[in-house]
């Protein structure tokens, strides 16, 4: 299960993410509002976290364009203002639901579960594509009885793809998801990652391909 994390203060943006990991979840943390309507648009996420004072554009006009994009993802709309009007007009927009900082990490989680348990997922130990299957536990990849293990970094590359198994993944989405969006992190990072699992799955004898989308980014093909 996926979240997105909307939030310019980092060092809270992080720890949020740290609690959803330990949960089980698989987070990205975003820090402006234009890149949370870039992410929304070319992922598929069971929530969004959403912060209303974040740069470029508020809160409440992100929530304004996923929903007027026909993007119905959950929102959780987490702020510190706590005044009745911004609350309202945060749920008018098409948020979900609404708390306020500080806030308590129990009360944060059990608003997480009662938004993703509306849509009926559940989450899972291991995800699959083409003849492959990652186990999100141990970061193990198989392939029928075969298994290799993968590093921190590949693991997170390989989740991106497993969860977006139709999406074009640019560069830059897995610079921001894998390394942060402050690393020194470049293109030559990724390629070598790339080049790491792409000997992981020729190991395997995996049909499945990284392919290079030119100038764009990658994306998983399952040859049959």
């Amino acid at each position: 299960m996926q979240i997105l994390v909307v939030e310019d203060e980092i060092s809270l943006a992080n720890a949020i993410k740290r609690i959803l990991e330990q949960k089980g979840f698989f987070v990205d943390a975003v820090h402006d509002g234009i890149s949370a309507v870039d992410y929304a648009e070319a992922m598929d996420y069971n929530l969004i976290i959403l912060d209303v004072m974040i740069p470029r554009i508020d809160g409440f006009e992100v929530v304004r364009r996923l929903r007027k994009k026909g993007i119905g993802t959950p929102i959780l709309m987490l702020t510190a203002r706590t005044n009745v009007t911004d609350k309202v007009t945060g749920l008018n927009t098409g948020a979900d639901d609404y708390m306020t900082k500080p806030f308590d990490t129990e009360e944060l989680l059990a608003r997480v579960g009662a938004l993703t348990r509306r849509t009926g997922d559940v989450v899972v130990d291991r995800i699959g594509f083409g003849d492959l299957s990652l186990d999100v536990k141990s970061a193990l990849l198989y392939c029928g009885d075969e298994s290799v293990q993968l590093s921190r970094k590949e693991f997170e590359v390989m989740k991106t793809f497993f969860y977006n198994p139709t999406m074009t993944i640019t560069k830059d989405m897995l610079i921001v998801g894998v390394w942060g969006i402050e690393s020194e992190a470049t293109d030559n990072n990724v390629e070598v990652y790339i080049s790491f699992i792409r000997k992981k799955l020729k190991y395997l004898k995996s049909k499945v391909t990284i392919k290079n989308i030119q100038k764009i980014g990658y994306r998983l093909e399952a040859v049959q």
